[in-house]
C-alpha cells in the first residue's frame, strides 16, 4: 500500500470538510445529486471522449498503481548484485553468469543479462533495453495524461454546474429564502469540480509520473550495470558509476560502506 497516497487523500478530505464546518457550512450541503452528476459523470464523459478505448480500459489498473507500492529492487541491492556479477565474470568468464539468469526475478534485468551472456554487442543490448524503457514510459505517460485531463475538465464543469444551478435559481425569485438556498446549492458544483480537479486528479497524475520516472531510473541503472559487466569493468569502478544514480546522502553512505568492505 502506498502510504503517501492514502495519507494525502485523507488530509485533503479533512482540509476541505473540516474547513467547511469551521466556516459554518453544513456537510449535508454537499448532498446535491445534480452537482455530483454533473461533475463525476461529466468528467468521466469528457475523458472517455478524449481517449481511445484501449487506454480507458487501463484506468482501474492505474488506480492500483497510485495506491499500491510496486515491488522493485532496491538500488543499493542492485549495485551490489551487479558488482558480484562483475567479480564472477572477471574470474570465470561471462558464461559463468548464465546460471545467474534463473535467479533473477526482474524480467528487464533478466533479459539484459541473458543478452549479454548470449554474446550480443553492447550497442545492441542498449538499443533493445532502451526501446523497452521508451515503450514503458509511453504507456505511463498516456495513463498520467488521463488524470491530467480529468483535472483540467472537472473545475470547468464545476463552473458549468454553477451556471445551471443559477439559471434554475433565478427562474423564480418570488421566494427570497428559497432563492438563497438555491444559489448556495448552485455553487456546490463549483466546489466539487475544484476539489476533484486539484485534490484528486492532478495529484494522481503527478504520482503516476513520479513513479514512472523512478522506475525508468532503476532500469537505466540495470542497463549500465549489465553493459559494465559485459565490458569487463572492475567491480569497484562499477559501484562508483552506478552510485551516481543514488541521492547524495545514500550515495555517500553506500560508497563508504563499500570501501570498508573492500579493505576488510
Amino acid at each position: 500500500m502506498d502510504k503517501t497516497s492514502i495519507i494525502g487523500l485523507i488530509l485533503g478530505f479533512i482540509a476541505v470538510f473540516v474547513g467547511m464546518v469551521l466556516k459554518g457550512v453544513p456537510i449535508v450541503a454537499l448532498a446535491n445529486p445534480a452537482a455530483i452528476l454533473i461533475i463525476l459523470l461529466g468528467t468521466a464523459a469528457t475523458v472517455i471522449i478524449a481517449f481511445p478505448t484501449s487506454e480507458i480500459k487501463r484506468v482501474p489498473k492505474l488506480f492500483g498503481v497510485i495506491f499500491k507500492e510496486k515491488k522493485q529492487m532496491n538500488p543499493t541491492d542492485l549495485i551490489q548484485l551487479i558488482s558480484e556479477w562483475a567479480q564472477l565474470a572477471r574470474k570465470e568468464g561471462l558464461l559463468a553468469l548464465e546460471a545467474k539468469t534463473t535467479e533473477i526475478d526482474d524480467p528487464f534485468l533478466k533479459n539484459g543479462l541473458s543478452l549479454a551472456v548470449d554474446g550480443q554487442s553492447a550497442d545492441y543490448i542498449r538499443d533493445v533495453l532502451n526501446e523497452e524503457i521508451d515503450a514503458m514510459e509511453e504507456r505511463h505517460s498516456a495513463g498520467a495524461l488521463i488524470f491530467t485531463q480529468a483535472g483540467t475538465y472537472a473545475p470547468t464543469l464545476g463552473v458549468l454546474g454553477a451556471v445551471v444551478g443559477l439559471i434554475a435559481a433565478l427562474g423564480d425569485m418570488s421566494d427570497t429564502d428559497a432563492l438563497g438556498h438555491a444559489i448556495s446549492a448552485a455553487f456546490v458544483a463549483t466546489l466539487l469540480g475544484i476539489f476533484t480537479g486539484y485534490v484528486l486528479w492532478h495529484p494522481f497524475a503527478n504520482k503516476l509520473k513520479r513513479k514512472s520516472k523512478l522506475e525508468s531510473r532503476l532500469k537505466l541503472m540495470m542497463i549500465e550495470g549489465v553493459l559494465s559487466v559485459l565490458e569487463g569493468e572492475a567491480p569497484r569502478v562499477i559501484e562508483q558509476k552506478l552510485a551516481s544514480y543514488l541521492p547524495v546522502g545514500e550515495r555517500k553512505k553506500f560508497l563508504e560502506e563499500s570501501s570498508v568492505k573492500a579493505n576488510e
